[in-house]
């Protein structure tokens, strides 16, 4: 098969398409033939050599692809009520930029109604994600208010219309106008150009002193500071990314008078049966969404497989707002 693999750690031009042995699924796996693989920040990260694959994944990079069953493990298969033929997405641990890919049946769900491969390679990552740290960690509920930082990227679009649709109020921040235009277009309540407003002011203007009750930061660094100033009582903030650097400082003060919660996590390492219980709840409460078009995938761009390097400057000039996907049947 072909796969994109990296040749060595550094700049997009690293990524080269090369041959590699078709994946062979084990138990409990099955095999995709893949249409689209959705582009990640951890790719690019690890790309550069910052974030190795887990032991036991490819070292081909891609964490969500979708596609078409071509074989795997039948008893798996029909206890998910999947078979051969039909189309699935998946979010995988490595090995999805690829014409193959073996992935955990747990860790598949069916492409909602309506969608595209395109538009479903650009789901699992970001919705397994968001379900995970929004609404399992930061226990978000409807009525409350949640703070998204990043708004316009492949996470931000995602929190946005999935909180909204679940009923709660979003503000967000995003690097420019433009962007912010881009996510209240998809329903966020408000949102602060970072570049030009202090959004620590500006949620606490917008929620009358109040703050939010939940933060999904894929900052950290300094941001961590501000964002426990602009957390209501009993607020969450929840870490999923160290854009900004991984120290910071806590008042521990505020923490205690507020009773606030900062946990945060990573999501590839996790094992098998915790990400099937994150796909059961997304085919519960949130597929549902995607069928009927209340929440829509936002895809930015599509590059051909073999543009991969190209795929990935794009995601490093941060321009793109929602998914940057990968297409293996664009010439």
């Amino acid at each position: 098969m072909k796969a994109i693999e990296i040749s060595s750690f550094g700049a997009p031009e690293v990524l080269r398409v090369a041959e590699r042995p078709a994946p062979v699924p084990g138990v409990g796996e099955l095999l995709i033939q893949v249409s689209a693989s959705g582009i990640n920040r951890p790719d690019v990260l690890q790309r550069m050599g910052m974030y190795p694959a887990p032991a036991d994944a490819s070292d081909i990079p891609g964490l969500e692809v979708a596609g078409v069953i071509v074989s795997g493990d039948a008893q798996a298969m029909a206890a998910a009520h999947l078979q051969v033929g039909d189309r699935v997405c998946a979010l995988v641990a490595g090995g999805g930029y690829a014409e193959l890919c073996v992935a955990p049946v747990a860790q598949c769900l069916p492409i909602p109604q309506g969608l595209t491969d395109i538009e479903a390679a650009g789901l699992p990552e970001t919705f397994f994600t968001v379900w995970s740290n929004v609404f399992d960690r930061g226990r978000l509920q409807a009525g409350e208010t949640l703070l998204v930082q990043g708004g316009s990227s492949g996470i931000g679009v995602t929190a946005i219309q999935m909180a909204k649709a679940l009923g709660a109020a979003v503000i967000l921040t995003a690097g420019s106008d433009a962007k912010c235009a881009a996510c209240l277009a998809l329903g966020a309540d408000h949102a602060i150009n970072y570049k030009t407003q202090d959004f620590e002011a500006e949620v606490l203007h917008l929620t009358q002193g109040r703050g939010v009750d939940v933060v999904l930061d894929m900052v950290a660094g300094a941001y961590v500071a501000k964002e426990l100033n602009c957390l209501a009582e009993d607020g969450r903030l929840v870490i999923i990314a160290v854009q900004g650097g991984v120290q910071t400082e806590v008042n521990a003060g505020l923490l205690m008078r507020k009773r606030l919660t900062v946990t945060g996590s990573t999501l590839r390492v996790r094992p098998v049966a915790f990400k099937a219980a994150i796909a059961q709840a997304l085919l519960r409460q949130v597929w549902p969404l995607l069928a009927d078009g209340r929440i829509k995938p936002v895809v930015h761009a599509v590059f051909a497989a073999a543009q991969a390097a190209k795929a990935h400057a794009a995601m490093e000039a941060s321009d793109h707002v929602g998914k940057i996907v990968l297409d293996w049947k664009k010439p």
